[in-house]
C-alpha cells in the first residue's frame, strides 16, 4: 500500500515571497515522511529536479471548545528548493 507523502501545498504571502526569491516551494507533508522519499515524490510528480529539502516538525497545539479541551493535529512542514531553471506552477496542479 503506498502511502500519501505530499499533503497539499502551503500558499501564504511568506511562501510566495521565498517562491519568487530564492525558487523554494513549502509542502504539508506526511509526519512520518523522510527527506528522501518528499525529494522523490516531488521529482516524479512534477518532474523538476530537487536541489534541497528542509523539514520543520510542528507540534498541534491545544484548542478549546466550550468547556472541552482538545489537541489540533501534528504536521510537519517541507520547504523544497528546485534547481535555477526548473519552475513549479502550484496553483494549476494543486
Amino acid at each position: 500500500m503506498m502511502k500519501m507523502i505530499l499533503r497539499k501545498p502551503l500558499i501564504t504571502e511568506k511562501t510566495s515571497k521565498l517562491q519568487e526569491k530564492s525558487n523554494q516551494f513549502t509542502f504539508l507533508v506526511d509526519v512520518n515522511a523522510n527527506k528522501i522519499e518528499i525529494k522523490r515524490e516531488i521529482e516524479s510528480r512534477f518532474r523538476v529536479s530537487v536541489t534541497g529539502v528542509n523539514t520543520v516538525n510542528y507540534e498541534g497545539r491545544k484548542a478549546r471548545v466550550g468547556r472541552y479541551f482538545g489537541k489540533k493535529s501534528d504536521f510537519k512542514k517541507a520547504i523544497v528548493t528546485l534547481a535555477k531553471g526548473d519552475k513549479l506552477d502550484i496553483y494549476e496542479q494543486a
